[in-house]
């Protein structure tokens, strides 16, 4: 049988998700199907089949597909989204729910950077999700930017509200409302908070966790005395963003500045991280913005200075969200679905006990309860699968379609040795299975660590070297257009127009993801006009 197909966001309306029947959908979902031959010292005669009074086995390996990432790389996207029980759709058409598990990568994600953005100094705090449709109008290019993608509450309390509210597509305008009550002096300077928070964009084409009505984020405002104070908490941000990517998630982006057509409506600069995805499309990853004074002149959120002058404050704000998530899914995971770097992992380590007679059950049980609370109290995230009603191969399969970096096996012959089987998810089969680890708890948290952290740099590596093998030094347009119909990333000078860009993206539907941090020296030429060029630019597609 096929692949299963979920329908594209774009094809659900509320009356056609209604008229699905939930336990149908649930039903539908599929693993990945393999062969598994489990090598461990216990050894196959020893892979358990449930005692006899357990409870009948489920359908264990029928119509458990994913659809092969080279086939239909976005249905491959869905279909692990649905199996690793990541989403759902929302009842509204372009929603998604994130169930638990994806929720448990946000939260690491989330636990990550709210102590980085702490030892930075800014504080968390929290804005009304509804927005005065006024304040969205004062800035020109902000309205201009977001008008197509507000969401709009006319109708309140049964009656036609005196203003429209935007429901927060982002929240500079009602920030800098607030930072003017609050700032008066240079002493209130800087102001530096973050919010964690729902966002609301009415996007046409959606993608769970890429691009949806509804996602969640946070997003840092900050206020200055000056510019280069400013510029400098921009910087920073992106900074750590890019270090979040490359230590947390594995993902080795390319930070830069955003060329002027693709800054953030109402921003002086943006700068960002692009990241590669597994089909060489690009993903905005995260952004931070240098406002200069739009929104404060707009607002009239000004200061006096130490010369007692008014001056309008200068301001950033900055942001990542759960378009991470994805992100994290289209750089690592495989044909046999997620892989998750171990720093981000929900479930880091799996115990899967196996036994086959039921005089065998406790001790193995117990040996496997053993093993999870050594590596729990050394700060490893470990959980024991127990259950009774699938097979040891069953839940290699399910655990390695979740994308959990390591599997510790335990069999009455590994009891008895004291010893565990651990397997390595990046590397499939017998490479990645090493037999013999001692259950001694200062053995076995070492080697279980320092294999998590090969894990990780294994990930970052792989990464690395998809993402370099597959952008291109062009010099010409010609070179682009070449370069980007073969599903590469371009990079060559830019010294023109905004119109030219706009032209570049007509025709290849490719557009300047960045200007590089990392900038090649020496004298170049725009691969557009042949005039001199400063910089060098990252043209790709992108999501």
């Amino acid at each position: 049988m096929g692949a299963l197909r979920l329908p594209s966001l774009t094809s659900l309306s509320s009356a056609a998700a209604a008229a699905v029947p939930r336990h149908r959908f649930c039903r539908q979902l599929r693993l990945p199907v393999r062969r598994l031959s489990v090598q461990s010292s216990t050894a196959e005669k020893e892979i358990a089949t449930p005692r006899s009074s357990a409870k009948p086995k489920l359908q264990e390996e029928k119509d458990r597909v994913i659809t092969p990432r080279s086939q239909d790389f976005s249905a491959w996207y869905l279909d692990i989204i649905a199996n690793a029980e990541l989403a759902d759709y929302g009842p509204v058409r372009g929603t998604m729910v994130i169930r638990p598990y994806g929720y448990a990568i946000w939260e690491a994600i989330q636990d990550y950077l709210n102590v980085k953005f702490k030892e930075t100094g800014h504080s968390n705090m929290y804005f009304p999700q509804f927005i005065p449709y006024s304040f969205i109008e004062k800035e020109a290019s902000h309205v201009e930017g977001f008008s197509p993608e507000l969401a709009l509450v006319t109708i309140g309390g049964g009656k036609e509200l005196e203003e429209k509210l935007v429901v927060r597509p982002t929240s500079e305008t009602i920030v800098n409302h607030m930072f003017t009550q609050w700032i008066h002096s240079y002493r209130d300077l800087p102001l530096m908070i973050n919010q964690w928070a729902n966002v609301t964009r009415w996007e046409m084409r959606t993608k769970p966790f890429v691009r949806t009505l509804e996602f969640l984020w946070q997003e840092g405002h900050t206020a200055h005395a000056t510019p280069e104070e400013a510029e400098k908490e921009a910087l920073q941000m992106i900074d750590m963003y890019t270090k979040f990517a490359f230590e947390q998630a594995a993902i080795p982006v390319i930070a830069g500045r955003k060329s002027k057509v693709e800054t953030f409506a109402g921003a002086s600069k943006t700068y960002t991280i692009e990241a590669m995805m597994g089909d060489r499309k690009a993903l905005q990853a995260g952004t931070s913005h240098n406002l200069g004074q739009n929104f404060s002149r707009a607002f009239g959120t000004q200061f006096t200075d130490e010369n007692g002058q008014r001056q309008h404050v200068w301001q950033t704000s900055w942001a990542i969200s759960t378009r991470f998530v994805g992100g994290i899914i289209m750089t690592h995971g495989d044909d046999t679905g997620l892989m998750l770097p171990p720093n981000l992992a929900p479930v880091q380590v799996i115990v899967v006990p196996i036994w086959k007679k039921a005089d065998e059950r406790a001790e193995v049980l117990d040996a496997a309860s053993s093993v999870k609370e050594t590596l729990q109290a050394a700060g490893v995230k470990v959980k024991i699968d127990d259950s009774e009603q699938r097979t040891p191969g069953w839940k290699f399969n399910f655990w390695e379609m979740k994308g959990v970096p390591l599997r510790i096996e335990i069999g009455p012959r590994d009891v008895s040795s004291r010893s565990v089987v651990v397997s390595r998810r990046d590397i499939p089969g017998k490479q990645g299975k090493v037999f013999g680890i001692s259950m001694e708890s200062s053995t076995l948290v070492a080697y279980i660590k320092s294999k998590l952290d090969e894990v990780q740099s294994s990930l970052l590596e792989g990464a690395k070297s998809f993402r370099d093998s597959n952008i291109v030094d062009v010099s010409s347009y010609d070179e682009l257009k070449e370069a980007i119909a073969q599903g590469k990333w371009a990079r060559g000078p830019w010294s023109a127009s905004d119109k030219e860009e706009l032209k570049v993206k007509e025709e290849t539907g490719a557009t300047i993801r960045c200007f590089p941090f990392d900038q090649p020296q020496g004298p170049k030429k725009c691969l557009m006009t042949g005039n001199p060029a400063d910089e060098v630019a990252i043209f790709a597609k992108s999501y």
